[in-house]
């Protein structure tokens, strides 16, 4: 079934196509900076979720971020690698190395979510150049 194209539907899928890292809803609704309603931006990403242009990820806190697909259709949905969630800037950028779980015979994987927080190169660099208390450095 073919959807109808709208202004915001054109605009949430430009800024998630020219986005490096994938975007909440509060994310996009704050980038747009236009009065389209928050549960409307929520509803376009769902659909765009459904015809495989984004995918979702799943914050370990249950946020959920989008970020675009590459290769992906409605009937074909590839998600197999992990996400890597920054606990200081709350950026959340795919991962390029696949996950393989092997899974019991008779079983079949429907959805995997995998997401590993920390520090993010930027903010782990920025952690170690600041003086914390006692005169150490960083994290060991």
């Amino acid at each position: 079934m073919s959807r109808r194209n709208t202004a915001s539907k054109s605009a949430v899928l430009h800024l998630i196509q020219q986005s490096d890292c994938a975007l909440s809803q509060e994310m996009v609704a704050d980038r747009l900076r236009t009065d389209i309603n928050r549960s409307t931006i929520y509803r376009i990403l769902n659909r765009f979720v459904e015809d495989g242009l984004v995918h979702r990820v799943v914050g370990e806190d249950g946020r959920q971020y989008f970020a675009r697909c590459s290769g992906c259709t409605p009937e074909v949905h590839r998600h197999d690698h992990p996400h890597f969630h920054c606990t200081a800037c709350e950026r959340v950028e795919c991962l390029s190395e696949p996950v393989n779980i092997s899974i019991p015979a008779g079983y079949r994987a429907q959805f995997l979510n995998v997401t590993v927080s920390g520090l993010c190169g930027d903010c782990s660099s920025d952690h170690e150049k600041a003086p914390s208390a006692g005169g150490r450095k960083g994290l060991s």
